[in-house]
């Protein structure tokens, strides 16, 4: 039965670099490996035509020689790829399936040390906390070293030793026909040590889990979802290995007057009809506490924006503040008097195109254009 090409093989176009061949690789040894589909020797076969291609490709020479020859390259080779095949396995195991087979997960070094874990906090401050910096207090249960046993796991008078299964290595390699696989040693899960008299406080682990109380300094202008970074405060590794890192989360509760972009800061004021078309000044509270002069052009509309420079929140390590715009919202009068209504009636009476341009604006042009639609 004829060869399928080795570039059809991996799926790939014959102009693919490198990076595309291994990735390609990648993906389609991991969905046949071996240790996935025991006993099936189609899947088997299928590993091994993959091998064969990206042996082939990945190499410059061989990709030339092929390139120009096709197969013929290799046949007098006899196996195709030569006697390094079985050694150049385990290289490529140990970079593509070092994940799947433990060689990278779970930071174990050889002396059976662990990293530990890194912790996520969640903190929720107000914005004029955000505004003005904050030193918080929080706690945490958490994994500590073990007092008892100094983190070693073993108990008082004896220490760990070397994995008799693993020879402290971690691993263990089993041959199955071509491939040398290694896998994470049974017996030590990966640390390379067995303890036999565990440390009756952490049960061997080297932490124990104790509430700790942690101070945070919040800086000013830090916007929700910020995250602060405490090195070495998250878990304590196993038997000695470092700490992890605690990851402090912020979240900035609803305000209820200003909402936030970036720096900026947004507030709705609703101003009367009166204060509106005859201009006006108010005062609002700003967030750092202070009051904001809000000057009131005559004719102002709803919705429209005021600026007031320097009252929004400060921008991150900097000595910059945003601003604060202030929508003005038109109210209508409601609940009238006889007596105000009269008056708004006679206001009517001496209204004109000049006093409202717009809906005279809009109600002129809409019958504009109506009227040229009758006419077409």
């Amino acid at each position: 039965m004829a060869k399928r090409d080795f570039y059809e093989t991996l799926g790939v176009a014959k102009t693919a670099t490198e990076a595309e061949l291994k990735s390609a690789f990648r993906k389609a040894a991991m969905l046949c490996h071996p240790d996935r589909h025991p006993g099936d020797h189609q899947a088997e076969a299928r590993f091994k035509e993959l091998n064969e291609a990206y042996q082939a490709l990945s190499d410059t020479t061989k990709r030339a020689a092929y390139d120009r020859y096709g197969h013929a390259a290799f046949e007098q080779n006899g196996a195709g790829m030569g006697d390094g095949f079985a050694s150049s396995m385990a290289d490529i195991f140990d970079d593509l399936f070092g994940d799947m087979m433990g060689r990278r997960g779970g930071g174990r070094s050889a002396s059976g040390k662990e990293r530990g874990a890194d912790l996520r906090y969640n903190l929720e401050i107000t914005l004029e906390e955000a505004y003005n910096g904050k030193n918080a207090t929080i706690k945490l249960p958490t994994s500590v070293t073990c007092e008892t046993c100094t983190g070693t796991g073993a108990k008082a008078g004896s220490k760990p030793h070397v994995c008799k299964t693993c020879a402290g290595h971690g691993r263990v390699r089993a041959q199955q026909g071509f491939f040398a696989i290694e896998r994470t040693c049974p017996t030590c899960q990966g640390r390379g040590q067995t303890i036999d008299n565990p440390c009756d406080r952490c049960a061997g682990s080297g932490r124990v889990t104790r509430e700790r109380t942690l101070s945070v300094n919040v800086p000013a202008g830090v916007e929700d979802g910020t995250r602060i970074r405490l090195t070495g405060e998250g878990e304590a590794g196993q038997r000695g290995g470092s700490t992890g890192d605690l990851y402090i989360f912020l979240s900035i509760k609803p305000h209820p007057f200003f909402q936030r972009d970036g720096a900026d800061l947004y507030c709705r004021v609703p101003i009367s009809m009166v204060q509106a078309a005859l201009g006006g000044e108010f005062s609002v509270r700003a967030v750092d506490g202070g009051d904001a002069k809000v000057r009131v052009p005559e004719g102002a509309q709803s919705g429209r924006q005021l600026r007031i420079r320097g009252k929004g929140m400060p921008a991150l390590r900097s000595r910059d503040f945003g601003d604060l715009y202030i929508q003005v919202n038109v109210e209508t009068p409601q609940n009238l008097t006889r007596r105000q209504r009269e008056l708004l009636a006679e206001f009517d009476a001496e209204s004109s195109q000049k006093t409202h341009p717009e809906s005279a604006g809009f109600f002129s042009k809409m019958k504009e254009f109506f009227e040229g639609l009758g006419g077409q």
